[in-house]
């Protein structure tokens, strides 16, 4: 670590992986309520569950992807964060509003108040009062990212960084806008959820694995800055104009079906050059660095990227596919292995490659790492065939044979078993990354920064 003030990083990372083990565990009881649909159906309702699952996923990679900015930028910029104490007050706003949605969605606070209550659009339930406190921490965040950079040196990671960051900001504006027209509630809900996760957010994922590749390989930044280029090029040329595959059906025009189906088919190209990337810049490193586990992990997101947003995505992306397949468990198997490979992976990584050096250690504990990739990587995996081979079923059943609803689900117990099953594994391997990186195993003797620089 080159800068006292990357040390704000530790902050974030703690809070984002103490909602990663709330996730998992939220995860894992929706799962179980698959198997037994009346457990804590009174106490804890499924769809309160769902809930929180799905928001603590979305709050603790977005504190993820602030820590990795955080940590970063000062490097990259070669200088010290413009204020380490915006980033501070930034953490504790967010901090809070996660607490009040928490607490919102388990007591049921405000039902139907405008301001307070929450709302029912899926991902964006978020009362307008915390919707309000993350602008005001991605302003702030915003501020001291953009002056820290502009300041200091200007790098292609740096410059794609904030890019994505401010996108993500921006198009989070959407969020307020809630028509009473469903099908143009469900276009601008898409300007969020898929601009996010398939626009700004590539941006986001390619420079922080640009920045690892540099690091851990050795290789030269020009080398690292033309794959980064072409990689985000690709991302926006699909990504943007493939939101039109979540357009099939909500009513709009039938030229949306010809437009999502060609340029979502492309989005495969951005997540597959990343793989390339990683796996080269491995081959043509130079260093032998000492951090295998983070080395692990940038290679396992890449891979894992590749084949839940890309494979995965395209499999039911074609308007004549997704007609019989759309919000069947296949779905769920898209979703579940993309944003795993893609972000959770990324995040993982990242704080892998931080700790030690935001601790003043050697890599540590890096057996106990790499099993929590393996367990995780591999619980996921097979999530994600059990959930493909479930929604074959279910689209035959159901959309191909018309049969209940609740009749097919009956049909897919031993496939919900398995889901629970891989999802216990993958939950056990959250909890042992989550203490390989809070208890350091291995001390070594503190050294100045100056020293420490070169080994980096």
């Amino acid at each position: 670590m080159k800068y006292q003030s990357q040390k704000v990083a530790t902050a974030y990372f703690a809070a984002a992986l103490g909602l990663f083990g709330i996730q998992v565990i939220g995860g894992l009881l929706a799962g179980w309520v698959y198997i037994q649909p009346n457990f804590l159906s009174e106490l804890l309702p499924f769809n309160v569950i769902r809930m929180l699952h799905t928001n603590s996923l979305i709050v603790w990679l977005i504190l993820g992807f602030f820590g990795a900015a955080y940590f970063l930028v000062p490097e990259e910029a070669e200088r010290e964060l413009h204020s380490p104490k915006l980033a501070y007050l930034q953490l504790a706003i967010l901090v809070l509003g996660t607490l009040g949605v928490v607490v919102t969605y388990l007591f049921n606070l405000f039902e139907g108040n405008w301001l307070l209550g929450r709302e029912g659009r899926e991902f964006l339930e978020q009362p307008k009062w915390v919707k309000a406190g993350i602008v005001v921490a991605a302003l702030i965040f915003l501020y001291n990212i953009s002056m820290t950079i502009l300041k200091g040196r200007k790098t292609a990671i740096t410059n794609i960084l904030v890019l994505g960051l401010w996108g993500l900001a921006l198009l989070f504006l959407f969020s307020f806008y809630n028509p009473s027209n469903l099908s143009l509630d469900k276009q601008y809900w898409w300007y969020v959820v898929h601009l996010w996760v398939e626009g700004v957010w590539e941006l986001i994922m390619a420079s922080i694995l640009a920045y690892l590749m540099l690091k851990l390989t050795g290789v030269d930044r020009e080398v690292v800055e033309k794959w980064l280029y072409v990689i985000v090029a690709a991302a926006l040329f699909s990504g943007i104009l493939g939101t039109g595959h979540h357009y099939y059906w909500i009513g709009s025009p039938g030229y949306w079906q010809w437009i999502g189906s060609i340029f979502s088919s492309l989005e495969v190209i951005p997540f597959f050059a990343m793989m390339a990337f990683a796996f080269v810049m491995v081959w043509k490193g130079r260093r032998e660095h000492p951090n295998k586990a983070a080395l692990l992990w940038s290679l396992g997101c890449a891979t894992l990227a590749f084949f839940g947003a890309g494979v995965w995505g395209f499999l039911h992306t074609l308007h004549g596919v997704n007609y019989y397949t759309h919000g069947t468990q296949i779905t769920a198997a898209h979703g579940h292995l993309a944003f795993f490979g893609a972000y959770v992976a990324l995040n993982l990584a990242i704080i892998s490659y931080a700790a030690p050096m935001l601790r003043g250690r050697d890599p540590y504990n890096q057996v106990l790492n790499m099993v929590s990739f393996w367990l995780m990587s591999g619980g996921m995996v097979f999530m994600t065939f059990v959930l493909t081979f479930a929604g074959t079923i279910q689209t035959h059943l159901q959309r191909v044979l018309g049969e209940n609803f609740m009749e097919v689900q009956s049909q897919l117990d031993l496939f919900y078993w398995m889901r629970f099953g891989s999802g216990f594994v993958f939950v056990i391997g959250a909890f042992l990354f989550i203490y390989s990186i809070a208890f350091p195993r291995k001390e070594v003797i503190e050294t100045s920064i100056a020293a420490k620089a070169p080994a980096e």
